[in-house]
């Protein structure tokens, strides 16, 4: 019986031939593949170090105390952080005040409105404080707000200035990325039923990129709570729950773990590396949170 087959045009050659480098390509691709691997083992064996310990150190004093008691000398065993995790809550919650909405609005701008310099100039600061050093912004808000021009002293306002400048790019960024997503077509099927710009940007845009916003956001969020540099130069700290907007030192969980860490006793040791596990689960926490957001939206569209 004679098979019969369709005849390759000159010029072309038939997918069922096997290319002459191919068995070499494969090898290639298996030797990058498995040198990747390695490279990430490798890059993941300090970061689960740093967990174990971290956990290791901290676990015994993680409970209900932990989390209800304020801080006693650090010689002692016993009390909590419930200051710094007061005082964290508090300025997180005034820092996401001021960068959240003014991040998203601005990313709004550069994408709906912004055609000329003022959206290019808007971009590239965002970029370059993207990587500033925190330290160096709690400088700033140090030298403008804390003991300069404006001279408030210490307090959670002046620290919630300073997080939320390190949030405000991370959020404008991400936001702008987000909104560039929505498709042109659903914007001229709002305008094409009568609908004006900010109807269609309130309307048809926002409730489209909400996801992708929310993760940003949680991202940004997860940056700001664990900074501790700014914090130092703006918070000062403080082992009591302090209820003052602006004034007296503020507590920060980051702070006290900083301050626990530099002292010999270990308790306060102890303390610190409980302190650390908890920050560490709550960014944990966010960061998955953000990821199972984005992975539910993209799934929906």
């Amino acid at each position: 019986m004679t098979t019969l087959e369709t005849p390759v045009p000159a010029g072309h050659r038939s997918l069922r031939q096997r290319a002459g480098n191919a068995g070499r390509r494969t090898t290639s691709d298996k030797v990058f593949n498995a040198v990747l691997t390695i490279a990430m083992v490798i890059a993941m064996v300090p970061l689960f170090v740093i967990i174990g310990y971290v956990t290791y150190r901290g676990i015994g004093v993680i409970g209900w105390d932990f989390f209800t008691l304020e801080e006693p000398p650090y010689r002692r065993a016993g009390g909590g952080y419930v200051a710094g995790f007061f005082g964290t809550l508090y300025i997180m919650g005034l820092a996401i005040l001021m960068a959240v909405p003014l991040g998203i609005a601005t990313a709004i701008y550069v994408v709906e409105y912004g055609q000329g310099k003022l959206a290019m100039a808007i971009r590239f600061f965002s970029d370059v404080m993207t990587g500033i050093p925190s330290i160096f912004v709690g400088l700033f808000v140090y030298g403008l707000m804390v003991s300069g021009w404006i001279s408030v002293g210490f307090g959670t306002f002046v620290a919630a200035v300073a997080i939320a400048i390190i949030m405000l790019p991370i959020v404008t960024r991400s936001a702008e990325e987000m909104l560039k997503l929505v498709p042109d077509e659903w914007r001229n099927a709002s305008y094409g039923l009568g609908a004006g710009k900010a109807q269609t940007i309130l309307k048809t845009v926002l409730p489209a990129a909400a996801p992708g916003l929310i993760t940003g956001s949680m991202l940004a969020i997860a940056r700001g709570i664990g900074e501790t540099a700014p914090l130092i130069l703006t918070a000062l700290g403080s082992v009591f729950i302090v209820t003052t907007l602006q004034g007296d030192p503020q507590a920060a969980v980051p702070l006290q773990i900083y301050n626990g860490a530099r002292q010999p006793f270990e308790e306060g040791l102890n303390r610190a590396f409980g302190g650390a596990l908890s920050l560490f689960v709550l960014v944990l926490i966010m960061v998955v949170a953000a990821r199972i957001i984005g992975a539910r939206a993209n799934k929906r569209k």
